[in-house]
């Protein structure tokens, strides 16, 4: 998550997420496994269709953190 961090550019949240993957943009997804099944499937399915690497983090008040925010993220990519 190191390289989520330090990223210049990133997608945060899943509809950014989603639309980062629709556009090519995204280099890598960051998914919390302690989201909705329907919304983890979603990106997980929108990630293998374009060929991005996924990674699972443990929450997304984990991610949330990562991203600068203060409250939980279910998604974010590294852009390109």
């Amino acid at each position: 998550m190191e390289n989520l961090k330090a990223a210049a550019k990133k997608a945060v949240g899943t509809k950014a997420v989603l639309r980062a993957l629709a556009a090519g943009e995204a280099d890598c997804v960051y998914v919390a496994s302690d989201i909705d099944t329907f919304l983890y499937q979603k990106v997980t399915r929108a990630c293998a269709e374009v060929n991005v690497p996924v990674r699972k983090v443990e929450s997304n008040k984990e991610l949330g953190k990562v991203c600068g925010l203060n409250i939980g993220c279910a998604a974010a990519a590294v852009l390109k």
